[in-house]
């Protein structure tokens, strides 16, 4: 296998960044990464899924390459701009897989245009990432947050930096001990930061686990969490409309999910969020993966064996309508 970096520029001049495969005789998968990380966060699979796929995978607007212009910080601009992008590149249908944020715009993408034939959601935050409802969840009290203090505050230009030291997940430390550890840590976060400014966060000691969280974060625009913040990423979209709209094929990815004593819900969805998911998309599948957030990174041999398997289900349901 090997990545092409290619990129595309939209009717009104804006900067699509993907990275494509060279194997042109499979059938096209496109993938979305999720906030705060890139394209090239799938590579750890990339190999294995091109074996059944062609695969291109694109930069979100004010992530890695692609163009950082805040007007197109939404859910609209982007899915409307990759539709674009795909009905250019392509005239066949696709498959097409969002994680998180990420699988917002999927479900864009396959409710509003007839190119997504298949349709792959990595843990999306459907019903919970706008409206009041949202500021009960993880990625409201920590991304969104966080960029939201950044953008209104001038002592701290380094976001990397400022984003591992204000995360919310120090709150899960003893708090007798929370400062002092934080600090110790925070020094060596720095002594990476000036000596690495262009290479992924590491820090010792610290979970590689919670590191993934870094990947791409370097290309990461804050304006981008801004507008999870403030509930303009999602444009007043009817997200009922939008999912009572997609026809296609559709494998829905879910992780673990958790509710602390506080309310706080970790992780992207409740399961009654994803009860109100499947009232609305009629044919989907539930998978369920006993781990963390990003899945592809966690489970990537359970990952990669599911996106297979909706080629064998979209064969599937194509020989029952013969």
């Amino acid at each position: 296998m090997y990545l092409v970096n290619k990129q595309f520029r939209t009717s009104d001049n804006n900067i699509i960044n993907y990275y494509e495969t060279d194997n042109n005789n499979k059938p096209i998968l496109l993938i979305i990464h999720a906030q705060g990380t890139n394209a090239v966060s799938y590579l750890k699979v990339a190999k294995d899924l091109s074996k059944n796929f062609h695969l291109i995978l694109v930069d979100c607007y004010g992530h890695g390459k692609s163009s950082h212009n805040r007007e197109k910080y939404n859910l609209v601009s982007q899915g409307h701009d990759l539709i674009e992008f795909i009905q250019t590149i392509t005239n066949g249908n696709i498959s097409v897989l969002g994680h998180s944020s990420g699988g917002l715009i999927a479900c864009y993408i396959a409710s509003n245009s007839t190119s997504c034939s298949n349709l792959i959601l990595e843990d999306p935050p459907l019903f919970s990432s706008n409206g009041k409802n949202r500021v009960n969840y993880y990625n409201y009290k920590d991304l969104s947050t966080v960029c939201h203090k950044y953008i209104n505050q001038d002592k701290e230009n380094d976001f990397v930096y400022y984003y591992f030291m204000n995360q919310y997940c120090w709150n899960f430390f003893p708090e007798d001990s929370r400062d002092k550890i934080k600090n110790k840590l925070g020094e060596l976060a720095l002594k990476f930061r000036r000596k690495h400014p262009d290479k992924t966060l590491k820090v010792p000691f610290w979970p590689k686990k919670f590191l993934e969280g870094f990947n791409g974060l370097n290309d990461y625009d804050p304006y981008f969490g801004e507008n999870f913040y403030n509930d303009s990423f999602n444009s007043n979209i009817d997200y009922k409309k939008l999912l009572s709209n997609i026809k296609c094929n559709t494998l829905f990815m879910k992780a673990k999910t958790t509710i602390a004593d506080d309310g706080l819900v970790q992780g992207a969805l409740t399961d009654e969020d994803l009860k109100q998911v499947t009232r609305l998309i009629k044919n989907i599948k539930v998978e369920y993966f006993d781990c963390g957030h990003g899945i592809h990174t966690e489970k990537p041999k359970e990952f990669i064996k599911s996106v297979n398997g909706t080629l064998t289900r979209k064969i599937s349901e194509q020989d029952k309508e013969r």
